[in-house]
Protein backbone atom coordinates (compact mmCIF):
# COMPACT_ATOMS: atom_id res chain seq x y z
CA UNK A 1 0.00 0.00 0.00
CA UNK A 2 1.50 3.33 -0.97
CA UNK A 3 1.62 6.42 1.20
CA UNK A 4 -1.31 8.14 -0.51
CA UNK A 5 -3.60 5.16 0.14
CA UNK A 6 -2.54 5.23 3.81
CA UNK A 7 -3.36 8.95 3.95
CA UNK A 8 -6.80 8.41 2.42
CA UNK A 9 -7.46 5.54 4.84
CA UNK A 10 -6.53 7.75 7.79
CA UNK A 11 -8.68 10.57 6.43
CA UNK A 12 -11.67 8.21 6.10
CA UNK A 13 -11.11 6.90 9.64
CA UNK A 14 -10.83 10.40 11.07
CA UNK A 15 -14.02 11.46 9.27
CA UNK A 16 -16.02 8.49 10.58
CA UNK A 17 -14.64 8.91 14.10
CA UNK A 18 -15.88 12.52 14.07
CA UNK A 19 -19.31 11.82 12.58
CA UNK A 20 -20.19 8.30 13.78
CA UNK A 21 -23.13 7.81 16.07
CA UNK A 22 -23.63 4.36 17.47
CA UNK A 23 -26.79 2.30 17.27
CA UNK A 24 -29.74 3.32 19.40
CA UNK A 25 -31.88 0.73 21.14
CA UNK A 26 -35.38 0.64 19.72
CA UNK A 27 -38.43 1.40 21.80
CA UNK A 28 -40.52 -0.71 19.41
CA UNK A 29 -41.33 -4.16 20.81
CA UNK A 30 -39.50 -6.92 18.96
CA UNK A 31 -36.84 -4.63 17.52
CA UNK A 32 -33.42 -4.37 19.11
CA UNK A 33 -31.98 -1.38 17.20
CA UNK A 34 -33.52 1.58 15.43
CA UNK A 35 -33.60 1.38 11.63
CA UNK A 36 -31.20 3.55 9.70
CA UNK A 37 -28.09 2.79 11.78
CA UNK A 38 -25.03 2.26 9.62
CA UNK A 39 -22.07 0.61 11.31
CA UNK A 40 -18.67 2.23 11.70
CA UNK A 41 -16.98 -0.11 9.21
CA UNK A 42 -19.69 0.45 6.61
CA UNK A 43 -19.33 4.22 6.94
CA UNK A 44 -15.53 3.89 6.77
CA UNK A 45 -15.70 1.76 3.61
CA UNK A 46 -18.09 4.20 1.95
CA UNK A 47 -15.94 7.23 2.80
CA UNK A 48 -12.69 5.48 1.81
CA UNK A 49 -14.14 4.49 -1.58
CA UNK A 50 -15.48 8.02 -2.07
CA UNK A 51 -12.03 9.50 -1.37
CA UNK A 52 -10.32 7.10 -3.80
CA UNK A 53 -12.81 7.91 -6.57
CA UNK A 54 -12.40 11.63 -5.87
CA UNK A 55 -8.63 11.21 -6.16
CA UNK A 56 -9.01 9.43 -9.52
CA UNK A 57 -11.34 12.16 -10.77
CA UNK A 58 -8.81 14.78 -9.71
CA UNK A 59 -6.05 13.06 -11.67
CA UNK A 60 -8.23 12.68 -14.77
CA UNK A 61 -9.32 16.32 -14.48
CA UNK A 62 -5.71 17.47 -14.82
CA UNK A 63 -5.61 16.37 -18.46
CA UNK A 64 -6.86 18.72 -21.16
CA UNK A 65 -9.25 17.52 -23.83
CA UNK A 66 -10.27 14.00 -22.86
CA UNK A 67 -10.02 14.72 -19.14
CA UNK A 68 -13.53 16.09 -18.81
CA UNK A 69 -14.96 13.07 -20.63
CA UNK A 70 -13.06 10.71 -18.35
CA UNK A 71 -14.11 12.66 -15.25
CA UNK A 72 -17.77 12.46 -16.27
CA UNK A 73 -17.53 8.74 -16.96
CA UNK A 74 -15.83 8.01 -13.64
CA UNK A 75 -18.40 10.04 -11.72
CA UNK A 76 -21.30 8.42 -13.54
CA UNK A 77 -19.86 4.91 -13.13
CA UNK A 78 -19.45 5.28 -9.36
CA UNK A 79 -22.48 7.52 -8.85
CA UNK A 80 -20.56 10.35 -7.20
CA UNK A 81 -20.98 14.09 -7.35
CA UNK A 82 -18.16 16.61 -7.56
Amino acid sequence: MNERIRQLSKQAGDYVNETYTGPVRSKTPGKIWEDGHVGWHTQFNQKFAQLIVKECVGIADEYDGVGSTIVGRIQKHFGVEE
